[in-house]
């Protein structure tokens, strides 16, 4: 397992977990540096080895590891990949089995460093899919000071939402959080009532900026902050983000400048261990000396952006030719081809579409792929009446991924509904997608005539599915497989044809 480096291809490698499960743990270890920091420990993250992929059954493999900025490490070496078993680290498979957090009752000795471990379940939808191990050197002793109460406190209750399956929150952007402020940054808590309780000396700092002179404990954040803030409209979204904090609802961070020309970050986090109301944690980072290297990259991402969109329009240019053309010309086997080439031309100008409003060279393939499909549909669809469907979620995938798999499904797409039904025979084609850590899994099925006899995908000489197999093979590095099915309905047998593709998601593979 030496050559596994990133949480991905940990998680594939050993569990079976299903997409949205992976990525949840992916947004648990987005976040949890706040943790480290605030218990002034290591986290490590724990996953049950898959039952096939381990004979002796019961170990745990660590999968992510987190080290505090705020105290000495429990684990100079390297601990991800390592493996446990239920015997040498029994609070894992307890915290799992009673969905509690597990505490070691004395201390134990790991490579000449006294620690103190705790297992924390993590809950995603009712179901404990992984378990955080808290681990705490104790070599260096603490002197309890109002700072370290506060911040024990505050992680205690957010490891209490992990159990509880509350946090992190579900729709957390997990670059919003790499670039949001950190414990170390500035830390404020407040009470239930939004008054602050505490204020770490940097977030003092960060208000004094701002221009607030005296203590910050026993103020009300939420008006202090609005009348710190320079532009009206700041004003009004910050001290909303903190009362929504309060409220129990989840907030991205938030940029204003203040009147006296500081430029703050904010990020509030509700605290609700258990359900219950504990208040809120504010975060607060003063970026005013680092804003201008910060507007040099985002000049940057604005002009990759800019040039996704010119790419754009230059396809949506060369697609209008195309069709002027079709136009022009008499022969029907021509205007199908250019038919068919506007398509493809115009369903490679989406995914530039995409990509010039993203923010990180992601596209939400499910939101992209319902406008290419009817598109699909409306070209191939003009002398049938067939209906398509899709189950299951494609997710948020990268833009090398994109544009080919795009292209791959309304290849497949169009040539299920051209070939399968003849001419004014209605018929519906499905798309059923299954996406785990490592794998994403498309069938294209139609309840067509199926394929004819002595076909080979490998002989064909459609362009379709030559463009389809180049892509497959060369640009994702999938696999792609025809095959005729028959199913019995109603004592009916129906004949299709399911198009079957694998395409790896771990950059490894």
């Amino acid at each position: 397992m030496g050559c596994v480096s990133t949480l991905a291809e940990l998680l594939a490698d050993n569990t079976g977990l299903p997409g949205e499960a992976a990525d949840h743990l992916q947004t648990v270890v987005a976040e949890w540096q706040l943790l480290a920091d605030l218990s002034f420990a290591d986290f490590l993250l724990w996953v049950p080895v898959t039952e096939e992929l381990q004979p002796d059954g019961g170990d745990f493999v660590c999968v992510a590891h987190a080290r505090p900025t705020t105290a000495p490490t429990a684990h100079p070496e390297d601990v991800v990949g390592t493996r446990f078993t239920v015997q040498e680290h029994p609070q894992l498979a307890k915290a799992m089995r009673e969905v509690r957090i597990c505490r070691e009752e004395d201390p134990h000795w790991y490579r000449d460093l006294p620690m103190r471990r705790e297992a924390i379940p993590v809950r995603f939808h009712d179901e404990v899919i992984a378990v955080m191990s808290r681990e705490t050197n104790l070599a260096a002793p603490r002197v309890p000071s109002p700072l370290e109460i506060a911040y024990l406190g505050s992680a205690g209750d957010l490891c209490q939402m992990i159990v509880d399956g509350t946090f992190p929150p579900n729709g957390t952007n997990a670059t919003d959080t790499h670039t949001s402020p950190r414990v170390g940054d500035g830390l404020i808590r407040l009470d239930s009532s939004g008054t602050v309780v505490f204020a770490s000396p940097n977030g003092l700092s960060a208000y004094h900026r701002m221009g607030h002179e005296s203590d910050l404990v026993g103020t009300r954040l939420a008006p202090l902050t609005r009348s710190l803030i320079r532009d009206p409209f700041d004003a009004t979204e910050v001290s909303h983000r903190i009362i929504e904090a309060l409220d129990g609802k989840p907030s991205s961070r938030t940029e204003a400048d203040s009147r006296r020309g500081a430029v703050v970050l904010f990020r509030a986090l509700p605290l609700r261990p258990a359900g219950q109301a504990a208040g809120a944690l504010v975060l607060v980072r003063d970026v005013t000396e680092v804003k201008r290297r910060d507007r040099a990259l985002l000049s940057k991402d604005a002009t990759i952006r800019e040039i996704h969109h010119r790419v754009k329009n230059n396809l949506q240019t060369v697609a209008a030719l195309l069709r002027l053309q079709s136009r022009r010309t008499t022969s029907e086997e021509a205007r199908l081809a250019l038919a068919e080439s506007v398509r493809r031309v115009t369903s490679i100008a989406l995914v530039h579409e995409a990509l010039s409003i993203s923010v990180d060279e992601r596209v939400d393939l499910d939101k992209l792929l319902d406008n290419v499909l009817p598109m699909v549909g409306e070209v191939a669809t003009a002398e049938s009446q067939v209906s398509l469907s899709r189950k299951g979620s494609f997710g948020v995938v990268v833009a090398e991924i994109a544009t080919p798999l795009v292209m791959v499904l309304a290849e497949l797409v169009q040539n299920a509904i051209e070939h399968a039904f003849p001419a004014g025979r209605s018929g519906k084609v499905e798309l059923i997608v299954e996406r785990s850590a490592r794998w994403l899994d498309v069938v294209i099925r139609d309840n067509g005539r199926g394929l004819p006899s002595g076909f080979s995908l490998e002989r064909s000489d459609g362009l379709g599915l030559q463009i389809v197999r180049t892509l497959v093979e060369s640009e994702l590095r999938g696999s792609l497989s025809l095959r005729k099915v028959r199913t019995e309905a109603s004592s009916t047998r129906v004949t299709g044809t399911e198009a079957a593709l694998r395409i790896p998601l771990s950059r490894r593979l």
